[in-house]
Order: structure tokens, then sequence, then C-alpha cells
């Protein structure tokens, strides 16, 4: 006859194969691991442990800052230097970290480490700037003001939301840690108008 710890040891593991089956129905990734070496005199030889590895888990952060532009050749009021108070949201893509000794345990990224790489790049630069397309005659515009100590930024684009947000992409993925993929970024123009960038609508 068994002695009775290993009876409820056995008996605990049975516990946690069921538990297991029933997280793997649940759509968890399980990973169980055994061990049967014994834990010291008194103590349970067998057990058993679930590891539920965690998917991929989107975070987003939104931001805000206040900009002014002109959009060269235009054929509306946007054709003039006005300004908008711009709303960026970003999302990235990852697992959470699952070294329970690591500072960051459970997190994808930490927000302020998403804040402080979003800050640096984007809310600082743009900040109370205005953006001018260098390539066209605004460029005149854009040295008068700097004279007169305006915060001016020269861009090789038209400086519509369209092509600003994909601007914002390409400068964020680079400064991203290798195991987080940016998702996408929505900026905000006004209430009402708003442009979208998804990594999976720009695969090479």
């Amino acid at each position: 006859m068994r002695p009775e710890g290993n009876r409820v040891a056995l008996w605990e593991v049975r516990m946690t194969l069921a538990a297991a089956f029933l997280a793997f129905l649940w759509g968890y990734p399980v990973r169980i691991a055994y061990s049967n070496t014994p834990l010291g005199p008194g103590k349970r030889p067998i057990f058993a442990e679930i590891y539920l590895q965690m998917g991929r888990v989107r975070i987003t952060k939104q931001f805000s800052f206040e900009a002014g532009h002109a959009l060269y050749g235009y054929d509306g009021k946007c054709r003039n230097v006005h300004g908008h108070s711009y709303k960026l949201r970003v999302t990235v893509i990852g697992e959470p970290i699952s070294d329970q000794d690591n500072v960051k345990y459970g997190m994808v990224i930490d927000f302020g480490d998403l804040k402080k790489i979003v800050k640096e790049k984007i809310v600082d630069v743009f900040d109370h700037a205005t953006v001018f397309n260098r390539n066209t005659p605004h460029v005149e515009l854009a040295r008068e003001l700097e004279k007169r100590d305006h915060k001016v930024i020269l861009v090789d684009y038209q400086p519509t939301s369209e092509n600003m947000i994909q601007d914002f992409a390409r400068i964020i993925q680079g400064e991203l840690p290798s195991h987080i993929e940016l998702f996408s970024l929505r900026l905000q123009e006004t209430e009402s108008s708003y442009a979208e960038w998804y990594a999976t609508d720009n695969v090479e």
C-alpha cells in the first residue's frame, strides 16, 4: 500500500492536470513541469506545476501636443498657417515578461518606458512647432520664423496627418525594444478627423 503522502501528492498531480486541461480548453498555452525529487522528510515527493504562458497583448498610451502647419498648393483653408491640438494614440504588441525575477514581470513594456520613447522622439519635438514641407516655397516663411525665434520643423513631405503618422511610425519602430512591435498609431487632428496606421497594412 502506498504511503499517505504519495497518495495525496498523486491526487494533487491529477487535479493539476485537470486544471491544465481546462486552461487549454479556454485557449491558454500550457506547459506542465514534473519533479519526483524528494523535498525532504515529511514533504510530498511528487508534485506538478502549471505555467500558463501569456499570449501576445496590445497596450496603448495616448499623448497630446500642439502644432501648426500649412499645406502648400492645397485648394482649401489649410493652405494657410494654422494649428491643431493633436492626439496621438500609440499601440504596441508583445508577450508579457514571464521572468519573475525581472522588475518588469508581467508587463509587455513599462508604460513609463513607452512614454519616454514617444515623448522624446515625437511629442517634445513637434509640440508648439510649425511644420513645413522643405521642398516648397514655404521654406522661405520657415526661415523668417526661425529668425524670430519661432520653433520650426522642416520635413520632406506635405505635413498632412496621413504623412505625419507614417513618419511617426518609422521613428517609433526604430526605438522600440526588439521583442516589442508597433501595432498601430492613431493621430487625431480634430474631434472628428484622424488618421490611422496599422503594421498589418504596411507589410513589405
